[in-house]
């Protein structure tokens, strides 16, 4: 495939959508009651002006010393630097002693990793070389010349605990001996692609095998002996099996076939432990789907007057039922085998103007609260994800009896759908300026560059994974 073929796929992949939360406000920490100064009691208008200066005293100081602690830690937490390590420490000591789980069914504590803002934090992104591991050459923004780099110096703080910076040692611990796969679309291969990159600070690491094609990325495997561990990726956008445009760019639309799961990930999920599923994006490009040998269906293709347009969510909502069943329900070859499965919510893109504008996505910070929206369909997506993702973890509790697979939600919706200045951009192609400001350049504002904010989405699964190793303690 030439790189030509490889802008198209990019351009398949990503769909142009406003996106960030509603605003939020963020209240103060609400401290204990501290006593205040009141009305002396009679018994103490008795005891004589003495005891009523002692006691005034005492209860003003008591007063005062709140009120300043009050204050104190107020500023602590909401006006001093959050990217202070000091901050960081205080602040998960007094309120965030939490981990994240999906469905709380152990009773641990939890956190909502989905709700928070990005701070600034001087260097906290800068953590690996993506020329170095192997990521796809058009996310590699840094190597391809991207100028500004202030990208990479914000963190997500969620909005009721604290996220500790990804810990290699910590995950390659939490899946010794398994193997790790990510099945869906392109954003599945980008954040597999960023695990191997943080993992690869860390650990001696080997590529075991990869598409003869290097610029397909369809299916490409990595080892990391000292643990053994394997990471996989899985391309299959519709998690079903798909042609047409899937296997030629040049081709109208998709055919998806809902009674058939994608065979290469479908054949090896007996062997995975642990699976992260992300897909979306192909669903907004014209489709035909099939069932049982017949068309069903169709959503945004022309001219298919006796068939109806049934969207994308019961598609979305189908094909990820269908990977759940297969992986902890009925369709589980090997019902012995407990596994995680971690379901990633809807990563929007950032297309400002047309996908071949040099800048479309020329941003260079984070939204701020309230500046940009989730929009309705994204949010629909994630709750699709969400009441599937709960669905299959109940039967597999009740298959189960109570223990074993676990399913669970990566949402990354807002922390990334506030992130405009994360793509690749025009710096998908190597020096892209370097004869001058063309005025049609291939943009991708869909993909995050390596490094760059996907990493957080690891951050996030890190925390998924250990608190599962925690409860079962």
């Amino acid at each position: 495939m030439s790189s030509s073929s490889s802008s198209q796929h990019a351009r398949m992949d990503a769909v142009a959508m406003a996106a960030c939360e509603p605003s939020r406000r963020h209240g103060a920490t609400k401290l204990q009651s501290c006593p205040t100064p009141t009305a002396t009691t009679a018994a103490t208008r008795r005891s004589g002006s003495g005891n009523l200066s002692i006691f005034l005293n005492r209860a003003g100081s008591t007063w005062l010393l709140c009120a300043t602690l009050s204050l104190l830690l107020f500023n602590l937490f909401w006006f001093c630097s959050t990217g202070a390590a000091f901050n960081r420490v205080i602040r998960s000591r007094l309120c965030c002693g939490m981990v994240a789980v999906g469905d709380g069914r152990r009773g641990e504590a939890t956190c909502d990793y989905s709700e928070g803002r990005w701070v600034a934090a001087a260097g906290y992104g800068r953590r690996y070389n993506g020329t170095e591991c192997n990521a796809k050459e058009g996310e590699r923004c840094i190597g391809n010349g991207r100028p500004d780099t202030g990208y990479l110096d914000w963190r997500w703080q969620p909005a009721s605990c604290e996220l500790p910076a990804f810990d290699a040692a910590a995950f390659i611990a939490a899946v010794r001996g398994k193997h790790v796969a990510f099945v869906g679309d392109s954003m599945a291969r980008n954040q597999g692609e960023s695990l191997v990159c943080l993992l690869s600070t860390a650990l001696p690491h080997r590529l075991v095998y990869r598409d003869r094609n290097p610029w397909a990325r369809k299916f490409w495997r990595w080892a990391f002996p000292t643990h053994n561990v394997t990471l996989s990726i899985y391309w299959a956008p519709f998690l079903v099996r798909a042609t047409g445009k899937p296997d030629d760019y040049k081709q109208p639309r998709n055919l998806v076939y809902l009674d058939e799961l994608a065979d290469r990930w479908s054949a090896d999920a007996d062997t995975m432990d642990v699976v992260v599923i992300s897909q979306g994006h192909w669903y907004w490009i014209p489709s035909i789907y099939h069932n049982a040998g017949k068309v069903i269906g169709m959503h945004n293709v022309t001219g298919l007057n006796q068939t109806d347009d049934i969207g994308l969510f019961s598609p979305y909502r189908r094909t990820l039922r269908m990977a759940l069943d297969r992986l902890v329900g009925l369709g589980a070859g090997d019902r012995n085998r407990t596994r995680t499965v971690v379901v990633a919510t809807f990563s929007p893109s950032h297309f400002e103007k047309a996908w071949d504008d040099p800048t479309t996505c020329a941003r260079t910070r984070p939204y701020e609260e309230g500046e940009r929206e989730v929009g309705g369909i994204e949010r629909e997506l994630g709750s699709i994800a969400r009441e599937e993702a709960a669905s299959a973890a109940a039967q597999a509790r009740s298959r189960e009896g109570g223990g074993g697979s676990r399913v669970e939600v990566l949402d990354v919706t807002k922390l990334a759908s506030m992130r405009p200045d994360g793509h690749p951009g025009v710096y998908m192609h190597r020096d892209p300026f370097a004869r001058g400001v063309p005025k049609r350049l291939q943009s991708d504002c869909l993909h995050f560059c390596v490094p760059g904010p996907v990493d957080t989405f690891n951050e996030i699964l890190l925390q998924i994974l250990t608190s599962k190793r925690q409860s079962q303690k």
